[in-house]
């Protein structure tokens, strides 16, 4: 398996998760944000929790078979792409295990 973790400008969410969610890709967490980085967007401005001026970022995970990542990480690509710069990034790493909950199962001896 595999996670996917891409951070994108707010105003792409919409179109990146029922981008998503049409190819299959239903179990989406979303988490706001603010971004450091070398680029300095026109919306960033002085954060309220901390001392220096940033940019809203919103965090997408999700988890995924490995063959299909590829395809989840075009999706993102392709959706989250704009004409200004600093888009944002995606990652994608090795998930080992996953367990519910609920009844202590491995999701992976469950796939």
């Amino acid at each position: 398996m595999k996670e996917i973790k891409a951070f994108i400008k707010p105003k792409r969410v919409q179109v990146v998760v029922e981008s998503l969610r049409d190819a299959g890709f239903e179990s989406i967490t979303l988490s706001k944000g603010e971004g450091t980085g070398a680029y300095k967007s026109k919306n960033a401005a002085p954060s309220l929790d901390f001392h220096f001026t940033d940019s809203p970022v919103v965090k997408l995970e999700l988890v995924c078979q490995d063959e299909e990542s590829g395809q989840v990480v075009r999706l993102i690509s392709e959706k989250a792409r704009t004409p200004e710069p600093a888009d944002g990034l995606i990652y994608v790493s090795d998930v080992v295990d996953a367990y519910r909950i609920k009844t202590g199962e491995s999701i992976r001896q469950l796939s």
